[in-house]
C-alpha cells in the first residue's frame, strides 16, 4: 500500500502534541548547555578540560543516533518503532540531570562510605561520567524523534512539521533559561542549580511521556517492505546509499558539517564567555577557595545573565519558528537558511567585537535566534525529501553525524586555542572566549555559501 495514502494531514493540535517531547528534550539540553559550565569550573575544569568533557555530545552523536536509529527502523512491538526509544532515552537522562549537579557531593559521600581519600578529580570524573549519560539518552531520543517526521507527518507538511520542532525548541529552551532570572527578578529568589537540574529532569521525562501517548506511529516494521528492513548492512554500505539518495544529499551534509562548528562555538563557550569576558571573572580553578567566594555574586549575576540570553535567543528561535517554515514554503528552504545564516554571522562578529558591553550582546544573541530557527527546520526538511519508507532512522542517525562530527573540532582545537590565548588582568588569569564567535562566523559564512549551490 502506498503509505502516502494513508497519512492524514495533520491539525495544529497533532503538531503541539508531536512538538511536545522535543520541548522537554530542549529543556533537559538547554540546562546542559547553559550550567554545565559552572559546575565543572567549580570542580575544576579548564577550557580545555571543559572542551573535552563536552566530547560527550558528539561522540554519542555519531555512535548513538545512527545506530538508535537503524535499530529504530528495525523495531517491532507494541508500543511502535521510535516510541521506546523516546521514552527510555527521557527517563534515563532525567535521572542523570539529577545527580549532576551533585558530583561533588556523591564524591564527598564515596569517600566516606569506603574510607578512601580519593583524588580531587573524583568529583569532576563523575561529572563528566553524568554528562555523556545525558547526551547518549537525549541522541537516543533525539534519533527516532527526527525520524517519526517521515514516518508519520505527510510529505506536504514536513516542512511545517520541523517548524513545529522549532517552536518546541525554542520554547523549551526560553522556559529553561528564563525560570531562574524571572524568579530572582520577580520574587528575589536565586533558584539553585540543582533546582534548576531537577526542573529539567521532570520536564523530559513528563513532555516525552505526553508525546508518546498522544501521537500514534503510522506503521509498525511489518507494514513496511519486509526485505528492505530486514537486510543487515554495514555501516560504510549505509553510508554509500545515504549519499546516493541524491547529489545534494552531499552538499546538504556539508552545509551541515560547517554550520554545526559556528552553532557549537555558541553552545558550549557562551556562558564561559558571559562569565569571564562580559563580566570580567577570572579563572577561578586557579584561586584560593576564599577569593573564589569574593567573586561568588557575580558568578551568579553572570550566570543569570547568560540564561536571559539564551532565554532571548530561544525565544527569537519560537516567535519565528512558524513564519520561516511558511516563508520557506513560499521561496524556497535554500534561500530563506542563506539569509539566516548570515544574520548569526553578523551577530556572532558583533559579539566578538563589543564583548565588555552586556546590553549589546544580548541584542546580538537575539539577532543570532534567526539563524538557530532556520538551523533546527530547514536543513532537515531539505533532507526529508530524499528518504527511501522504511529507512527514516537511519538516514536522520547518520545524518547527525554532520551535526555531531563538527564538535568534535570546536571541543578540542577550539578550546585549546582559547586556553592558549591566555589574558591577566593584574594578578589574575583569563582567557578570550571572544574568538570562538570569530571562528564561528567564518564557519557559518561557508556554511551559507554552500547553501547557496544546493538544488531544490
Amino acid at each position: 500500500m502506498d503509505d502516502n495514502i494513508v497519512m492524514k494531514k495533520f491539525t495544529t493540535v497533532n503538531f503541539l502534541n508531536f512538538a511536545l517531547g522535543f520541548l522537554g528534550l530542549q529543556f533537559a539540553w538547554q540546562m546542559r548547555i547553559i550550567l554545565s559550565a559552572p559546575v565543572t569550573e567549580h570542580l575544576g575544569a579548564d577550557p580545555f578540560i571543559y572542551g573535552l568533557i563536552w566530547l560527550a555530545g558528539p561522540f554519542t552523536g555519531m555512535v548513538v543516533q545512527p545506530l538508535i536509529g537503524a535499530i529504530s527502523d528495525k523495531t517491532k512491538s507494541k508500543f511502535g518503532r521510535r516510541r521506546p526509544y523516546l521514552l527510555s532515552g527521557a527517563i534515563i537522562a532525567a535521572i542523570a540531570l539529577w545527580l549532576f549537579p551533585n558530583s561533588g557531593n556523591i564524591a564527598d559521600g564515596l569517600s566516606g562510605i569506603t574510607g578512601l581519600h580519593l583524588p580531587v578529580w573524583t568529583g569532576l570524573l563523575i561529572a563528566a561520567i553524568m554528562i555523556w549519560i545525558i547526551d547518549a539518552c537525549i541522541n537516543i531520543a533525539q534519533g527516532p524523534y527526527r525520524a517519526l517526521v517521515p514516518d508519520v507527518v505527510p510529505p506536504e507538511q514536513h516542512a511545517l512539521a520541523n517548524s513545529y520542532i522549532s517552536l518546541a525548541i525554542g520554547l523549551g529552551s526560553v522556559i529553561a533559561a528564563a525560570t531562574a532570572p524571572f524568579l530572582k527578578v520577580v520574587f528575589h529568589y536565586q533558584m539553585s542549580i540543582e533546582a534548576q537540574f531537577i526542573m529539567a529532569a521532570l520536564a523530559f521525562a513528563l513532555a516525552m511521556a505526553w508525546t508518546c501517548i498522544t501521537i500514534k506511529e503510522r506503521s509498525t516494521v511489518e507494514d513496511k517492505d519486509e526485505e528492505s528492513i530486514k537486510e543487515d548492512v554495514g555501516f560504510w554500505k549505509s553510508m554509500k546509499e545515504f549519499f546516493a539518495l541524491s547529489p545534494e544529499v552531499s552538499k546538504i551534509c556539508i552545509m551541515q558539517f560547517f554550520t554545526w562548528i559556528g552553532m557549537m562555538c555558541l553552545m558550549i563557550f557562551f556562558t564561559n564567555y558571559s562569565i569571564h569576558t562580559v563580566f570580567g571573572v577570572p579563572d577561578l580553578t586557579k584561586l584560593a577557595v576564599d577569593v573564589q567566594r569574593h567573586f561568588h555574586p557575580i558568578l551568579t549575576r553572570a550566570t543569570n545573565y547568560s540564561s536571559i540570553c539564551f532565554a532571548i535567543f530561544n525565544l527569537v528561535c519560537f516567535v519565528i519558528a512558524i513564519p520561516i517554515g511558511v516563508l520557506a514554503g513560499k521561496f524556497g528552504n535554500r534561500k530563506v537558511h542563506i539569509i539566516s545564516l548570515i544574520s548569526m554571522v553578523l551577530a556572532y562578529i558583533g559579539m566578538g567585537i563589543f564583548k565588555t558591553s552586556p546590553i549589546v550582546v544580548g541584542v546580538f544573541m537575539a539577532l543570532s535566534g534567526i539563524g538557530w530557527a532556520s538551523v533546527c527546520a530547514l536543513p532537515f526538511a531539505m533532507l526529508s525529501k530524499y528518504i527511501k519508507p522504511g529507512t527514516e532512522g537511519s538516514v536522520m542517525g547518520l545524518f547527525n553525524i554532520f551535526i555531531a562530527g563538527p564538535q568534535v573540532f570546536v571541543c578540542t582545537l577550539v578550546a585549546w586555542i582559547i586556553n592558549k590565548a591566555v589574558i591577566y588582568s593584574g594578578e589574575y588569569l583569563n582567557y578570550h572566549y571572544e574568538y570562538s564567535f570569530f571562528i564561528g562566523a567564518a564557519c557559518l559564512l561557508v556554511a551559507a555559501l554552500i547553501t547557496k549551490f544546493i538544488k531544490e
